[in-house]
């Protein structure tokens, strides 16, 4: 008998837990019973629609029962689910499709007229779109029986897509092995029981929230699913749920600190919440260890692999660290050349993960440049991070490698920059990277979101952030925006950011 995976799991807390509540939408509640039986169903109208074993299924829907049971569906069926982020443009999300020769694609109604793809054998559609199949009667007609689908450990089941923002898509894949031993390191990390009630309000397709959704399923817990993130919705859910976990990213908990209604807001519930997808600003961290007994669980992370968490009771006296690796999981820091970094000295982390990528979908050249091989033979995954790790084991992430700025021969990490003017008590929200420098190469500049408009000059912060400042760091100036450019998860865009200074210039970054 092999290993139980993930859609075993799912089918047989159908059968022990049938009467328990397994996803909670605005429209409807499922048991356990209810859910298996849909997932079911999906995988076996996939399998005899001839998308079972190793199809790519194209999920491109808003946050809804539909979406889950597609996607756990498709696995059940042994086909690869592909959820796609439906905030990219949409020369993005064709190009997705593309890459990952889809066989079925699975939309919301909003979703279908952006799709330009049309190879799919099958159309499915929440909601009613001409030329596509309504998905809650084409599930309805299939039977619930057990699917004939052989499912291995070491066969690829989902593809996470990379931001889709710039440049080519590459398609994480990852297997049902690694999903499933994912799964449980996050569980024990994060703390899910049986009885966790988890609030869902970032995106379905997204990475950050499958870091909840696959402990939660894996235990029989609860997932309380909101169509999207509102601050004062996922107040009123926390306290009339009594939600007991979360995965949100600093953006998102900014907003729920700067809700009017937070102060008065019932969090008694709370016993787990997860930061991820963008650093954690201090004072941010600070905030929440002050307003919720449970503290939160700051979590360093790839999609491609790589997870260390910064437990709640570790935090105090280091919290600008990320924490230690997951049991079972090694992490390095190589310096300039791959060679092995000093202690406390900067350089890229890589990680030995037992749920690492299978590798980049259809590109091998991509993926052979992730991994670094050491003497003993063991393939490394390359974070494309800078970081360094201190004396008691803790990782500090210092930048991304790609934002580094070097400017006269000299290593800048934008977010040291970053975190000075984040302490400025008008400054909301800020950026740091390279521009063109005719002295230096590249040199810093910082665009600035204030509090009050017009509270401080755009040249006095520059110097106030200098004074405070290495000599090698200065910025060459600040400017004022009213937003900055982030993705769905709140992550700095700083490539867009940046693009018009070194196009101005004629000059092009690597």
């Amino acid at each position: 008998m092999r290993e139980p995976l993930i859609p075993d799991i799912v089918r047989l807390h159908g059968k022990w837990r049938g009467s328990a509540i397994a996803v909670v939408t605005p429209d409807e509640t499922l048991s356990w019973r209810c859910f298996a039986q849909r997932v079911d169903r999906v995988a076996n109208g996939l399998i005899g629609a001839g998308c079972g074993g190793g199809a790519r299924i194209g999920v491109i829907m808003a946050n809804d029962a539909s979406m889950l049971e597609i996607m756990f569906g498709a696995m059940a069926a042994g086909a690869i689910v592909a959820p796609l982020n439906p905030t990219v443009s949409d020369a993005s999300l064709n190009a997705m499709l593309l890459d990952a020769d889809i066989s079925v694609i699975a939309a919301t109604a909003d979703q279908v007229h952006r799709i330009s793809e049309t190879r799919a054998r099958l159309r499915l559609v929440d909601g009613d779109a001409p030329g596509w199949t309504a998905y809650r009667s084409w599930r309805d007609d299939q039977p619930d029986t057990l699917p004939r689908a052989d499912l291995a450990r070491d066969a690829v089941c989902n593809m996470i897509y990379s931001s889709g923002t710039t440049g080519q898509p590459k398609g994480i894949a990852h297997t049902h092995g690694g999903r499933l031993d994912w799964a449980h390191d996050l569980a024990h990390a994060l703390r899910y029981t049986s009885s966790a009630r988890l609030l869902v309000a970032t995106g379905l397709y997204s990475n950050i929230t499958w870091a909840g959704l696959l402990p939660t399923l894996l235990l029989g817990g609860a997932a309380i699913i909101r169509p999207s993130f509102n601050a004062g919705d996922v107040l009123r859910t926390i306290a009339d749920a009594h939600i007991t976990h979360t995965s949100l990213v600093p953006l998102q908990f900014q907003r729920l600190l700067d809700h009017p209604d937070f102060t008065g807001a019932d969090r008694s519930s709370m016993q787990s919440m997860m930061c991820c997808g963008a650093p954690l600003p201090l004072h941010i961290k600070e905030a929440l260890f002050g307003a919720f007994a449970c503290g939160v669980t700051e979590l360093y992370g790839t999609t491609e692999g790589l997870i260390t968490t910064l437990a709640p009771e570790e935090a105090p006296g280091r919290m600008a660290s990320v924490g230690r690796p997951l049991p079972g999981e090694d992490i390095r820091i190589l310096a300039d050349g791959d060679r092995a970094a000093a202690p406390g000295e900067p350089g890229e982390i890589i990680a030995l993960s037992r749920f690492a990528m299978h590798g980049y979908w259809n590109n091998p050249t991509a993926t052979a440049q992730t991994f670094w091989t050491d003497p003993e033979g063991r393939r490394w995954l390359r974070s494309g991070d800078i970081g360094r790790i201190d004396a008691e084991g803790y990782l500090y992430v210092t930048d991304r490698k790609k934002d580094m700025i070097i400017s006269g021969g000299q290593n800048i990490y934008p977010a040291d920059l970053e975190s000075v003017l984040a302490t400025h008590p008008e400054v909301l929200d800020c950026a740091v990277f390279g521009v063109p420098s005719a002295q230096w190469g590249e040199t810093p500049l910082a665009l600035v979101v204030l509090r009050r408009p017009d509270a401080i000059g755009a040249e006095t912060l520059r110097d106030w952030a200098n004074q405070r400042l290495g000599r090698q760091q200065r910025l060459s100036a600040v400017e004022f925006r009213d937003g900055l450019a982030r993705n769905a998860n709140g992550k700095l865009l700083k490539r867009e950011l940046s693009a018009p200074y070194w196009e101005k210039a004629g000059a092009h970054r690597s």
